[in-house]
């Protein structure tokens, strides 16, 4: 094998594609260099979680009408709203309660040539007035604890009244998961649809889908 062939085999091992963004793994070269300059979220926001995964798949098949502006939430590293900015050039803000997380989404976003805006700050503290431009609202794997149940719901009541188009949460099916879904569903209608991708990145879960048209 050639050095140039060794190079690009070792590159594929440090990182993944799903329809169309590209997703590093903790060893790629960038996200070592994140690591090593001293960054360590603190709330899980410390890989790439798979059900970002069942949003993009059901996005991409599901292309909602008005994509301008998308507020992922609870972003981590933030694949889905870089996927929605590399896939439709949408205003994305990424949201997280942990400013440590954005060093590792900013390495994410430079290696799918995109850019995203970050916004620290926790569920229960996002206004109606902030969510008033954002036409959908994501997020993967926010509802993990039954503390979480509360805010996260409040954040979709909010939005539903700041008229954001359409909801997106994604879980792998977590009771507490499960509880916000059922309350929300009761208040403000929508679906709970189980999802699953295959191919080399696997992932199953289900997905609270709302459309506030």
């Amino acid at each position: 094998m050639s050095p140039a062939q060794d190079k690009t085999s070792k590159k594929t091992v440090k990182e993944r594609r799903f329809r169309g963004v590209i997703m590093p793994t903790s060893s790629h070269p960038a996200i070592r260099r994140v690591k090593r300059a001293g960054h360590e979220p603190s709330i899980h926001g410390t890989k790439l979680w798979k059900s970002s995964c069942l949003i993009i798949d059901y996005l991409c098949k599901n292309p909602p009408p008005s994509t301008e502006v998308v507020l992922d939430a609870g972003c981590g590293w933030g694949v889905t709203g870089i996927w929605c900015a590399k896939k439709w050039q949408s205003s994305v803000i990424s949201l997280d309660a942990d400013p440590a997380v954005f060093p590792f989404l900013d390495s994410v976003a430079n290696l799918n040539k995109v850019q995203t805006t970050p916004l620290v700050k926790r569920f229960e503290k996002l206004s109606k007035s902030e969510l008033e431009s954002v036409d959908i609202l994501v997020a993967g794997d926010v509802c993990f604890w039954d503390e979480l149940v509360k805010p996260v719901g409040k954040m979709i009541d909010r939005a539903i009244k700041a008229g954001v188009k359409k909801v997106i949460i994604a879980d792998p099916e977590r009771p507490p998961f499960h509880d916000m879904a059922e309350r929300v569903i009761k208040r403000h209608g929508g679906e709970l649809l189980e999802w699953q991708v295959k191919g080399k990145i696997k992932a199953s879960g289900a997905l609270l889908v709302i459309d506030n048209l």
